[in-house]
């Protein structure tokens, strides 16, 4: 592949894990069932991971230059400046109770980009030598004894092996996801997860897979707690890998849309509370399962049409306002009549802080990380492979 060419595995990779934030964000909407219960954990243990890995994977290029604290300012603070009192405000307005503090507490959605901002500046450091790999795990074990409440630390420490695996591996490693055992293999282990998630109330809770507070809050013995930390990590590596062994290398109509994550991923949580706080949760309350179709389809059709060429066209001034205004002065300054200024992959992925429960939102995304826009320098937002940011949260 030639250097300045777009990876399509990335490419879908990123679009996947951003659409499924969006759909883990709608099951909120859901009422208490055991099979909505049952979906939300399944999704849950292995998408944010997939994020964050990719995240991590896309940023290896990372250095402390200027092109790239650059890149980090147009990319990462902005849209954080910008979106959380946007999100935050909204909500007020539709009549929410909102408890955060704003800016030191990312709520909801936005958490993903305090987190990322934090990996990328430690990226330097961390791709060292491998065994910050280890130390990594040693870390978010350790986190779990701390539960502070700023800036979405519990998530930072408790994800971060997932960002470290990332900066380590190589495509070479990558590629060995496309050999037609491992995909045989990845139906297996996902059915595995499912059977886990089933009965996951009897050896876990749903907390545990959303790495957002200490053991005090959901174990009673620490030793317990971390051990359960351990298990569920590796179980959430595992799907991780096996959800990216089955997504497809080729370019299609789809891969387009993975240079665009950042607007659903920034964008999608509008919509979500419109419908939340405009009364569907108490209609679905009533219609469980039909809600449960309704709430997945409507995510996948809102994901895409935030990652649609018109939104691409049209709403990347507001994901990137730096970034589409240099843009587009520089090509005025050329002679070069307007285009559209695409956006360039966002997180999981990948969510802020969800509640304790099993239908709080995560994302990711940010998988995930948030998208770059034309003038941001081709690797400063990712990996070699692709010029901007990963997907999410979640």
């Amino acid at each position: 592949m030639a250097g300045g060419e777009r990876d399509p595995w990335l490419d879908n990779t990123k679009m996947v894990l951003v659409t499924l934030v969006v759909v883990g964000h709608s099951w909120a909407l859901l009422p208490d069932t055991h099979f909505s219960n049952w979906a939300y954990d399944f999704l849950y243990f292995w998408h944010v991971p997939a994020f964050v890995f990719i995240s991590g994977y896309l940023s290896t290029s990372f250095e402390w230059t200027r092109r790239h604290f650059k890149a980090l300012l147009y990319v990462l603070v902005i849209p954080y400046l910008v979106f959380e009192p946007a999100l935050y405000y909204y909500r007020l307005s539709l009549g929410e109770d909102v408890g955060w503090v704003l800016y030191l507490q990312p709520h909801w959605t936005m958490w993903y980009l305090p987190a990322l901002f934090c990996w990328r500046l430690m990226t330097p450091v961390l791709k060292r030598h491998w065994l910050f790999l280890p130390l990594s795990v040693v870390i978010s074990l350790a986190a779990g004894l701390w539960d502070p409440e700023w800036l979405g630390l519990p998530r930072i420490l408790g994800l971060l092996p997932f960002f470290v695996l990332g900066l380590h591996l190589k495509p070479r490693h990558l590629h060995r996801l496309d050999d037609p055992w491992v995909k045989v293999a990845s139906l297996g282990t996902l059915a595995l997860i499912a059977f886990l998630s089933r009965g996951l109330d009897d050896w876990a809770r749903t907390a545990f897979l959303l790495y957002d507070a200490g053991y005090e809050g959901i174990a009673s013995d620490v030793a317990y707690a971390a051990q359960t930390r351990l298990s569920v990590m590796a179980i959430g590596l595992v799907g991780a890998f096996a959800v990216m062994a089955l997504i497809p290398r080729r370019g299609s109509w789809f891969t387009a849309m993975g240079a665009a994550t950042m607007n659903v991923y920034l964008l999608h949580g509008f919509v979500i509370k419109t419908a939340e706080l405009r009364g569907f949760k108490e209609w679905s309350a009533d219609r469980p399962y039909l809600a449960l179709l309704i709430t997945t389809l409507g995510s996948i059709v809102l994901a895409l049409a935030l990652a649609s060429p018109w939104s691409r066209r049209y709403l990347s001034w507001l994901v990137n306002p730096l970034g589409t205004w240099e843009s587009r002065h520089k090509g005025r300054g050329r002679g070069v009549p307007r285009t559209s200024v695409p956006t360039q992959a966002a997180p999981p992925i990948v969510e802020q802080s969800p509640a304790h429960a099993p239908r709080a939102a995560t994302v990711p995304p940010l998988p995930g990380g948030p998208d770059a826009t034309a003038p941001t320098p081709p690797d400063a937002a990712g990996g070699a492979a692709d010029p901007a940011p990963p997907p999410a949260a979640p």
